[in-house]
């Protein structure tokens, strides 16, 4: 029991869109299918682990996306003090998932050798590649670099027992998944490596990416990882929230994904 830990899905952003945008090739069915954006928890009985960092409000402002909830403030209320985070896992440098950079003043960062390569080398050269990085987020990690606080990852590592990291790409090129033991067996978070359940289940690619061989390996690679196909969480399908049972009473957008999922949810 030393080694389960509690898995927490904590909403902090919101944006409208249609199923078209979700899916190389489009969808038929062009209805609304909006992207939530979340951070996760990761809570052992010894450690703590954030996975991902989200963006703030001058970020949101900037990409036209709306900011629900400061991801500190979220935390918070699941009883983690982002002061006192030791470790954050960054699943990879994009806007929404490597910002809010002094939020954790003390945490030391996780972070693909492939990812921060990828950031900085000659593919951000190319728009359609870059537009999805920030700038100020990328220095920031360079920062956190010298001031001695990132732990680089090369493909598969241990993080801590039962807590791996797993590079599978495609998406962004150093993307990662975590594996990591619940009560309910190996839950995989899979970030975005599949947005929704529609594409990792359909095997269906998200648009915005680095490899389409990478990213539908990756579903692959979450199926072999978690228990079942059930286990593995998509990085923002609203779906989440419907789907497992809240944390907080009167919270409805930060669950619990280490109990099992509600009977008869969509």
């Amino acid at each position: 029991m030393d080694d389960l830990y509690e898995v927490y899905a904590i909403r902090y952003g919101h944006h409208d869109r249609n199923a078209a945008a979700n899916f190389i090739g489009g969808d038929p069915h062009d209805s609304p299918m909006p992207l939530d954006y979340f951070v996760w928890a990761i809570v052992g009985k010894s450690r703590t682990f954030v996975f991902d960092t989200g963006f703030d409000a001058k970020v949101a402002d900037r990409r036209q996306r709306n900011l629900l909830r400061p991801v500190g403030e979220g935390l918070k209320m699941i009883g983690i003090d982002p002061d006192k985070v030791e470790d954050v896992i960054i699943s990879h440098m994009h806007f929404d998932h490597a910002g809010n950079h002094e939020l954790f003043p003390k945490a030391r960062y996780h972070v693909q050798d492939v990812e921060m390569a990828y950031c900085t080398g000659r593919c951000m050269c190319h728009n359609y590649l870059r537009h999805p990085f920030d700038y100020e987020d990328v220095a920031s990690m360079i920062g956190k670099l010298y001031a001695g606080r990132v732990t680089f990852h090369d493909g598969v590592s241990e993080v801590a027992p039962n807590l791996t990291v797993h590079r599978v790409g495609g998406h962004s090129k150093g993307l990662q998944v975590i594996r990591v033991k619940t009560q309910r067996g190996f839950v995989v978070l899979g970030s975005d490596a599949s947005h929704f359940y529609a594409n990792f289940e359909q095997n269906r690619p998200f648009p915005v990416l680095e490899s389409a061989t990478d990213m539908l390996d990756g579903y692959a690679t979450m199926k072999k990882l978690a228990s079942t196909p059930n286990h593995i969480i998509p990085g923002h399908d609203p779906l989440v929230l419907a789907r497992y049972p809240a944390a907080l009473a009167g919270v409805d957008d930060i669950v619990r994904l280490d109990l099992d999922p509600i009977p008869g949810a969509p």
